[in-house]
């Protein structure tokens, strides 16, 4: 059965121990592990080989194992247009003085340090958010022309390009998160993100439904069309409040749980993510990686969503395809 991880991203402001003693008494199988807090440091790990090896001592302690590592921040960055947001996400030696182009460089750099991070750590699969130099023009207006958007994506190509080289070299992939704000966001840019590095497969993705369903785009859909590319699972959740003629999926600029919001992240199983049919399609591709809990729900204590999401996902997950088609019987041949 595959294992059940919790990912750490949003509980870096707590000790690293502490996450691993939560997660082991909730009953989960490991964590992916966030680049964030305590956590893991993508330079200790590089520099320090008794840094990884603290690291496995403390997961071996609670019971706890690790598959994936991930390091949305700093991803983000490599090709983002640099403002004041990226400050507070970003380790002070990957901002320097923020210059804009120095920032997106030094990105690049911990990126590709971060693949070796994580083959030193025995992992395989790194998770992560790739940023956009055209994220800005969504909305298509001041017009946009097409020759900006392809400098968007070649932009994309320059800089991500020589990164994958480095997870090349060390055996481990890239799962970019499917997420607004990103350079693949949707269906067809994510279509258009793969051809602009010529499907090269240390490029995949990772597959988190709740940045779906409030753009109207099928999870199930996004996973058998891009069977050969789900690297890693995110379980998150979200739910819509459309409809009311007020409530607009843009959501006004509110803030996370404000009942004005068109749509909230909200615990995995609360929300409007069709979950049994995206586990059955998991089965359908053999996808046989880690399934992540992603805890967001600004309208609930993540100590008691944690534990909870766990008891629903380990119902989804135990769903085991048949040895035989159930019409079987049926046949006389």
């Amino acid at each position: 059965m595959r294992p059940v991880t919790l990912f750490t991203g949003q509980w870096a402001d707590l000790p690293f121990e502490e996450v691993c003693r939560l997660a082991a008494e909730w009953g989960y199988d490991g964590l992916e592990i966030a680049c964030s807090g305590d956590h893991f440091d993508v330079a200790q790990a590089v520099a320090d080989p008794s840094y990884v090896e603290q690291k496995h001592a403390q997961l071996d302690k609670h019971g706890l194992k690790v598959w994936t590592i991930s390091n949305h921040l700093v991803g983000q960055a490599v090709c983002d247009l640099i403002d004041e947001r990226h400050k507070a996400i970003l380790p002070a030696r990957i901002w320097g003085e923020g210059d804009p182009e120095s920032v997106r460089q030094a990105a690049a750099e911990e990126m590709k340090n971060t693949a070796r991070a994580a083959a030193l750590l025995g992992v395989n699969t790194v998770v992560g958010f790739t940023g956009s130099s055209i994220w800005h023009t969504v909305a298509m207006f001041p017009p946009t022309p097409a020759s900006m958007v392809e400098a968007g994506y070649q932009d994309f190509a320059d800089r991500w390009n020589p990164i994958l080289d480095v997870f090349d070299e060390v055996g481990v992939r890239f799962a970019h998160e499917i997420h607004p704000s990103e350079i693949a966001y949707d269906y067809y840019t994510t279509q258009r993100t793969l051809e602009a590095i010529g499907h090269r497969p240390a490029f995949g993705l990772n597959w988190d439904p709740s940045h779906m369903v409030w753009q109207d785009l099928d999870p199930v859909a996004f996973i058998l069309d891009f069977k050969d590319r789900i690297y890693h699972v995110d379980c998150k959740d979200t739910r819509m409040r459309v409809g009311d003629g007020r409530k607009g999926r843009m959501s006004s600029h509110l803030p996370w749980a404000d009942m004005r919001r068109g749509w909230d992240f909200v615990s995995t199983g609360r929300g409007d993510v069709p979950w049994e049919d995206c586990f059955r399609a998991l089965n359908s591709i053999g996808y046989d990686g880690p399934i992540s809990i992603e805890w967001e729900d600004a309208g609930m204590d993540r100590l008691d969503g944690a534990k909870e999401a766990l008891a629903y996902i380990r119902t989804l997950n135990s769903i085991t395809p048949p040895a035989t088609a159930f019409d079987a019987a049926f046949s006389t041949e």
